[in-house]
């Protein structure tokens, strides 16, 4: 049987009406990065997605080191500046597809060196997938959190040796990605803030998953804007009280920390390309994640 917590990132797609066609994906070690869809798996509305171009950006793939482990990353930024900001992207269970790729480059006009690391390479390719229940089975549900903890760490000294001001470091994610914004911003004391949109906040704990955001909220080391959906049936909003309550209970950090729980709106809401999304919450939330940033030193 499936674990009913990894499957948050699935709730949007059970209800969609059409499938995209099945299409080769790349493998993540040998190809580009933020190209297409997981088209097999995702319901994809182009009519809806947005498109940043690379004009006046450095975007594409880079190699980060991890312990001798070449980890593929998409990385967008101003063209020819140094001393920027950071921001990491941490994607949903669909890995650094274009979505997540467009969502750097937003980052990058606006100023920061942005970086989505392949999180799931050493488990899998999460967009080769073409059935959801095994992407999860033999992929994700084999992630660690200390190995994604381990990962992200690497990819902020990576940011530091080209181009980037590890001084001033955010981290945002989406689903799985949210939360491990989480986690993140209390294990490593050099997160500015994070920005963790929709993420699993309780859950059962095991050995890959020792911990979840409720268990760590009283000790973020950088404070943490949530943007949640009161129509996310993969998040109670009983599980937001909860991590509210803990955050009250905890540090400076903690307590700055915030929710902003959107009304109507579903799981995945900023995600421009399924069914899911939401145009006015994920606009809102968008100007509140820049807000947040410059509010907590990372901009």
């Amino acid at each position: 049987m499936l674990n009913t917590d990894l499957i948050t990132d699935s709730q949007a797609l059970l209800d969609a009406k059409a499938s995209h066609c099945h299409a080769t994906r790349r493998t993540a070690l040998k190809a580009a990065l933020g190209v297409g869809y997981a088209a097999s798996v995702l319901p994809v509305m182009a009519q809806t997605a947005i498109k940043t171009s690379t004009d006046g950006l450095t975007a594409g793939e880079v190699m980060i080191d991890v312990n001798g482990f070449k980890m593929p990353a998409y990385r967008a930024a101003p063209a020819g500046k140094t001393g920027l900001p950071v921001v990491l992207v941490l994607s949903e269970i669909f890995g650094v597809h274009e979505y997540i790729a467009d969502t750097a480059r937003r980052f990058a006009k606006a100023g920061y060196l942005a970086i989505a690391p392949e999180l799931f390479v050493r488990q899998g390719d999460a967009q080769s997938y073409g059935e959801m229940a095994k992407l999860i089975a033999e992929v994700i549900s084999k992630v660690p959190d200390a190995q994604v903890m381990a990962d992200l760490d690497a990819t902020v000294k990576w940011a530091a040796a080209n181009g980037g001001d590890a001084k001033k470091l955010g981290v945002t994610g989406f689903c799985w990605g949210g939360r491990q914004v989480w986690l993140y911003a209390a294990h490593n004391p050099a997160v500015k803030a994070g920005v963790a949109w929709y993420g699993r906040l309780v859950g059962q704990t095991s050995d890959l998953n020792p911990k979840h955001p409720v268990d760590v909220a009283a000790g973020l080391h950088g404070p943490v804007l949530g943007l949640y959906g009161a129509a996310d049936t993969g998040i109670p909003l009983d599980t937001v009280d909860k991590m509210k309550a803990a955050l009250a209970a905890g540090n400076a950090a903690a307590k700055v920390s915030s929710f902003v729980v959107y009304p109507d709106a579903p799981h995945a809401f900023h995600a421009d390309y399924r069914p899911s999304f939401r145009k006015e919450p994920a606009e809102d939330g968008w100007k509140r994640a820049q807000a947040w940033f410059q509010q907590h030193g990372v901009a």
